[in-house]
């Protein structure tokens, strides 16, 4: 069973480098993480990224970014990630899904693109994709209305390009974060694994949808602006429903920002390449 393995040995290394790591009940809560060091995408920009505008059935257009591997090889498929940006990133210059999101930049870094080959797929939303209960206190998500193109773009470009229908994640933080939640909520069949960060969950009575899908949740236990208490019970009631592929990661003393482990966070992004979507989360034929 090399590939259940693989799974097990990437998801050991989770707490690996780190001051302390204390794993109970689905939670890992993590102490004495670096900053996060924005220096690291200095000098990448949209530009690195191959410009697209994607048309929906209804006439919805969104426009979005796409990396290739950096060198494709004949005959071979692979994954796609599809990042979501948060909403200081909203609007249609298809510029600042990349520029104004360190997440995405990240995924052209050299060390990355040459230790994860991937498709990463960067759609850019004119309105908030994912909204809230309470804008003051949030507790739940729910799609906003591009989510739906936004899925049927991936499924396009998965078409498109040699890419692996068994690999197809899902990232982001902030309402990106939010957004890859709905994503996988509305599309339980298309996703093989999610990382949100720095998210709000859907509502809790929906986790029996969720439970075959591994998850991988990141937040700062400081986080006053996206309470990580949403994301504590989404997991909580995934677990209960028993998916037990699901887990919350909590950074110690972490606001509302991305986990400075997070780039160029080889541990994360290996966890999430072993991951391939299993005969239950498929759709049906």
């Amino acid at each position: 069973m090399p590939g259940r393995r693989w799974r097990l040995c990437a998801y050991a290394g989770l707490c690996l480098g780190l001051a302390a790591c204390a794993t109970t009940g689905g939670v890992d809560v993590v102490r004495g993480a670096p900053p996060l060091d924005r220096s690291a995408t200095h000098g990448l920009t949209a530009d690195d990224f191959r410009a697209g505008v994607f048309t929906a059935a209804d006439g919805t257009t969104l426009p979005y970014r796409l990396l290739a591997p950096a060198r494709l090889e004949p005959g071979r498929r692979y994954p796609l990630v599809v990042q979501f940006h948060n909403s200081g990133a909203i609007g249609r210059d298809n510029r600042a899904q990349i520029e104004a999101d360190i997440s995405a930049r990240a995924w052209a870094l050299p060390a990355i693109r040459a230790r994860h080959p991937a498709f990463v797929l960067v759609p850019q939303f004119p309105v908030r994709s994912a909204d809230y209960d309470d804008p003051r206190a949030p507790r739940s998500a729910h799609a906003g209305p591009p989510l739906e193109a936004a899925l049927a773009m991936v499924a396009a470009i998965a078409n498109e390009h040699p890419i692996d229908p068994d690999r197809i994640y899902a990232s982001g933080f902030s309402m990106g974060g939010s957004t890859t939640w709905l994503a996988a909520l509305e599309r339980p069949g298309l996703f093989a694994a999610a990382v949100p960060i720095g998210a709000i969950a859907p509502d809790r009575r929906l986790a029996g949808k969720l439970t075959a899908l591994p998850l991988l949740v990141l937040h700062g236990d400081q986080d006053d602006e996206n309470p990580i208490q949403s994301n504590r019970d989404m997991v909580a009631a995934i677990r209960s429903a028993g998916g037990r592929q699901a887990r919350l990661r909590e950074y110690a003393g972490l606001a509302h920002q991305p986990p400075g482990d997070l780039i160029p966070g080889h541990w994360w992004r290996d966890w999430l390449f072993a991951q391939r979507r299993a005969p239950q989360q498929q759709p049906s034929r």
